[in-house]
């Protein structure tokens, strides 16, 4: 066994405990199939949202961890249930009275409103798979329609036909009396209408595997369940899949978890192995309240790939997968420093920590280098005291602060400057609330002030956030956490900010002291 293979058996990293958990399902023997099986699960129903890219995210970071630790080979599967019958339109659509009159038809036969594709399912797929296309996922993707028409469910739905008693059983146990008496696994898709139906079984024939049924004008329906006239409802379907494709790894959000011994029922029921499962904490918009497709709250892959780069958004799903996590503008700049953060340290860990390094997850182990001299919530104070328009006016500072960096040999930070005066302009520009100070804060900026003025020494940011923190000792501030207070919110217009003495480095001394007598002369907060 290799170092690297050890010390991943051992490693405490979430990916690593799942894929060892995964490992132990073939310690006897490997995989019939040839191979270990993850999927992800996707209800075409609204645009793709960032939840989604969550969930293929994170089974990759196991997946990836699973071959470090084992030579089976593996595949990843993005499915489609683009079968299920649209049950309300999303608020975040256009033509609207179109799709109330496709309402309860499959996804993949209402057109689609935004005019794009064949169908409002191919349109939602195609936005699903251009965003998993953009991070570089390595998957397949498969739809419930094709599924279903092309036959390779009919073995299973054959099966289920046979088996409805045993499903039926597991399904009844968790409905309410009232929902009991019209219930069916089955729902049949009308020959006329093309609509789902959800309507009871007059009779289900095991031999013959047809259904029976009628529909809601009183007429009766016999139907092969096997060629794409019927599907599954969802709890049976996800059973029923992982039974089909042989799944071996499925994640999904709390909201799902009670479901789990229905899900894994009915897959044992059609001869299948249950999944081993992982189950995540939801994502909340910045009122608390759980992230919809079908509502458009809550941050999309487009916003975030707005205002920063793809692996800061990778950082923030590696994060406490089982701790809800607010998805909203402002989490933004303390992810993008918290990746670079982690890259830098990257290169100077041993074999062990580097494996618990979130960037050995993101990257696969390709870990590449950071470029970021300059933190990116610095660039958002430096957009703000510039007035900058573009990133060129915040290169002309980098230049001076560190000159051996370029947008060339910089890239990312070349980029981050982009983003930065983006973000500044959208959603701190707008925020910015400039005071005056009061009489010590006064006593306390003249003083450092004066300082400025005065300074010959290198701009360097240690020495001069020494100095910044003498002025605040020296003129009695406790905690001295209020002279840092006082400063950002007299100069720059915010209650957080960076270090001081770093900020005056990157944007200069005398353009500090320019800053500071306007924020004494009142200029700032006019």
């Amino acid at each position: 066994m290799s170092e690297l293979r050890k010390l991943a058996m051992e490693s405490k990293a979430w990916p690593f405990e799942e894929a060892r958990a995964l490992l132990k399902r073939y310690e006897k023997a490997p995989p019939a199939k040839g191979y270990v099986l993850f999927e992800t699960g996707y209800g075409p129903s609204g645009l793709p949202h960032i939840g989604t890219f969550g969930e293929v995210s994170r089974t990759t970071m196991i997946r990836r961890a699973f071959e470090v630790i084992s030579d089976i080979p593996t595949r990843l599967i993005c499915f489609s249930d683009d079968l299920d019958g649209m049950r309300k339109v999303p608020d975040n659509v256009p033509q609207r009275d179109m799709l109330i009159e496709n309402l309860q038809r499959p996804l993949t036969s209402v057109p689609d409103p935004f005019g794009q594709y064949p169908s409002f399912g191919d349109h939602n797929n195609a936005m699903l798979r251009r965003f998993l296309d953009t991070f570089g996922f390595e998957y397949e993707f498969y739809s419930a329609t094709e599924f279903y028409r092309s036959g390779r469910f009919d073995d299973t739905l054959r099966l289920a036909a046979e088996r409805y008693d045993a499903i039926m059983k597991i399904m009844l146990a968790s409905l309410r009396e009232e929902r009991q008496q019209t219930y069916s696994c089955f729902l049949p898709i009308h020959p006329e209408t093309g609509r789902v139906l959800y309507v009871p079984m007059k009779h289900v024939d095991a031999k013959e595997h047809t259904i029976t049924f009628d529909d809601e004008e009183g007429r009766e329906w016999t139907l092969p369940v096997t060629g794409g006239n019927v599907k599954l409802q969802w709890k049976p379907d996800f059973g029923a899949r992982w039974a089909a494709l042989g799944v071996d790894f499925e994640m999904y959000g709390k909201d799902h978890s009670t479901n789990t011994p229905i899900y894994d029922g009915i897959c044992e029921v059609l001869g299948g192995n249950k999944p081993n499962h992982f189950t995540y904490e939801l994502f909340l918009d910045d009122k608390g309240q759980k992230i919809s497709k079908s509502k458009g709250n809550g941050l999309t892959i487009d916003e975030w790939l707005t205002y920063a780069a793809t692996e800061s958004l990778s950082y923030f799903m590696y994060q406490k997968p089982k701790t809800a996590k607010r998805m909203h503008f402002d989490v933004i700049p303390k992810a993008v420093d918290e990746y670079h953060q982690q890259l830098r340290a990257y290169p100077g860990q041993d074999t062990a920590a580097q494996l618990a390094n979130p960037v050995f997850h993101i990257h696969g182990g390709q870990v590449p280098a950071s470029h970021m001299v300059v933190p990116f919530a610095m660039l958002l104070n430096l957009a703000s005291v510039a007035h900058a328009a573009d990133k060129e006016v915040l290169w002309g500072f980098i230049r001076r602060y560190a000159p051996e960096a370029s947008p060339e040999t910089h890239a990312d930070l070349d980029q981050a400057a982009g983003f930065a005066v983006r973000y500044y302009n959208d959603f701190v520009k707008p925020t910015k609330t400039f005071r005056a100070p009061t009489e010590a804060e006064r006593a306390a900026l003249e003083d450092l002030l004066a300082r400025l003025k005065a300074w010959d020494a290198p701009a360097e940011g240690e020495a001069l956030q020494t100095m910044v923190f003498a002025v605040g000792t020296e003129h009695g501030f406790q905690p001295l956490r209020d002279w840092f207070t006082a400063l950002y919110q007299v100069l720059l217009g915010a209650d957080q900010g960076p270090r001081f003495g770093s900020f005056i480095a990157l944007y200069g001394v005398a353009e500090t002291v320019q800053l500071i007598e306007d924020g004494l002369a009142g200029r700032l907060a006019a």
